[in-house]
């Protein structure tokens, strides 16, 4: 699902300027009648690439935090479509119920066979509530540790794509045993007999992205973040003043080329100039 009008962010807003300006010419354009402005197009096309790229190789912390966050952004739904030829999904923990916020299958990508779980955040308001807002609940952990002894019994290398703002903090999570699941996974996961691979594609948020994020290798695309806490929760606790979020960003480290530096990941997956949302296939 694609927004009918562009969402932007409020630091391009001289992206959204320059994007409107090519297309009211576009619009005004009629060679016939000899309204040619394709060179000014074509000169406005050029200045819009630098102005992208200048903005997102200067981006804050805070400022890749909204990034992460973008409503346009893919999601881990996004990424099996364009990435996998077939995939089969498995549902439900065999305890409770089927957690909509972790989706996990079989998948076949250049005729190799893997095991896919995932974080899925939802597209628009139905869809996220749906999904609730790509915040698992203890059912949602079991279920991806479930599909994970499958690859292992199988053989079959694990690939996990985290993408939420942390395990969901209810009450009925709780009862259910939140905290124990994501430790049950923690553990299960530092030993388990097969090749897992992580990819952070969004947020990753504390102990519910952790709870699917041990892996031999870890991954981040360019403009996603991983932390213990969100920059404005941080912030609350520290300084309590939320507005401090910044400030809070750049402390917590939380950027991909912060934590690969820091040794915590392995690698850092470029995205099109202008982020993953200006251009989800080819991310």
């Amino acid at each position: 699902m694609r927004f009918s009008m562009p969402y932007y962010l409020d630091f391009e807003t001289p992206i959204k300027e320059i994007e409107e300006s090519i297309e009211n010419l576009k619009k005004s354009s009629n060679p016939e009648k000899g309204l040619d402005f394709s060179s000014e197009i074509a000169e406005l096309e050029r200045q819009k690439k630098y102005i992208i790229e200048t903005i997102y190789k200067n981006l804050s912390p805070f400022q890749i935090v909204r990034v992460a966050r973008h409503p346009e952004r893919p999601t881990f739904l996004d990424y099996v479509k364009n990435i996998f030829e077939e995939f089969l999904e498995i549902h439900g923990d065999r305890a409770f119920r089927d957690d909509k916020a972790i989706i996990t299958g079989f998948a076949r990508m250049n005729g190799n066979r893997f095991m896919v779980v995932g974080q899925e955040k939802g597209k628009d308001t139905k869809d996220k509530i749906y999904r609730n807002f790509g915040m698992p609940q203890p059912e949602g952990y079991r279920k991806a540790l479930r599909a994970m002894k499958l690859a292992e019994k199988f053989k079959l290398p694990v690939l996990t794509f985290i993408d939420t703002s942390g395990a969901y903090p209810g009450m009925d999570s709780e009862e259910r045993g939140q905290g124990e699941a994501i430790a049950r996974n923690l553990f299960e996961m530092s030993g388990l007999k097969t090749h897992i691979i992580v990819t952070v594609i969004g947020e990753g948020g504390s102990g519910g992205a952790l709870a699917i994020g041990v892996g031999d290798r870890i991954l981040m695309l360019e403009n996603s973040i991983y932390s213990v806490i969100s920059p404005e929760g941080c912030a609350s606790i520290l300084w309590h003043d939320a507005s401090k979020m910044d400030k809070a960003a750049k402390a917590l480290k939380l950027t991909a080329k912060d934590l690969f530096e820091l040794g915590v990941i392995d690698e850092i997956i470029p995205e099109p100039y202008g982020g993953a949302h200006r251009n989800p296939q080819e991310t």
